[in-house]
């Protein structure tokens, strides 16, 4: 298997269970929209990061068409994010980009969340002067709490891990970052 069948492998099975069928089409919808950033930290999962990161993006989350949410209001969603942005490590800076499908709990009203996803995110440099990430497709997890604060307005706290899961070696080094956003639900 080349190093590429298995980023490509990925981003089809994402494809397939993210795609709704076109009668489902129309529940897909814009749930939030919002800024968040963030630095490394101290308790990376795997490798200790050598650098110091810095990230800063632009994010879109859509509420997908599977659900359950009972008559109180509490449940589980599923939702799609899709974040623009950019990393910073020892004065270089490299554009990403995030596709994350995930599950919502809480509120359906977003009132109070937990939110669970995994997917990938592009490079537009993956070395950096003390750290490589190995290549340019990485894979990514975040975990994050969110809560609206004033009418559509919100906070959230996010872990957000980046690596390549040993795809480019055992030299390869993922990084941890502890991000806060503000955002805006429609």
């Amino acid at each position: 298997m080349s190093r590429m069948t298995l980023p490509l492998a990925v981003v089809g099975l994402m494809w397939c269970l993210l795609v709704p069928l076109p009668s489902q089409a129309e529940e897909i919808r814009l749930n939030s929209i919002g800024v968040r950033g963030g630095v490394s930290g101290s308790s990376p999962i795997g490798k200790k990061e050598t650098e110091y990161f810095q990230q800063y993006d632009v994010m879109a989350n859509w509420s997908m068409p599977w659900e359950w949410y009972s008559a109180s209001g509490w449940g589980v969603g599923t939702r799609l994010m899709g974040t623009v942005g950019a990393v910073t490590v020892a004065g270089d800076t490299a554009f990403v980009t995030t596709l994350t499908p995930g599950f919502v709990f809480g509120k359906k009203d977003g009132w109070l969340t937990l939110e669970l996803g995994g997917g990938g995110a592009l490079f537009s440099q993956h070395h950096f002067t003390n750290q490589s990430l190995g290549g340019t497709f990485q894979f990514v997890w975040d975990t994050a709490v969110t809560a609206k604060v004033y009418g559509g307005l919100g906070l959230g706290y996010w872990f957000h891990h980046t690596s390549d899961a040993s795809l480019y070696g055992s030299d390869a080094r993922g990084y941890d970052l502890h991000m806060i956003e503000i955002s805006y639900r429609f």
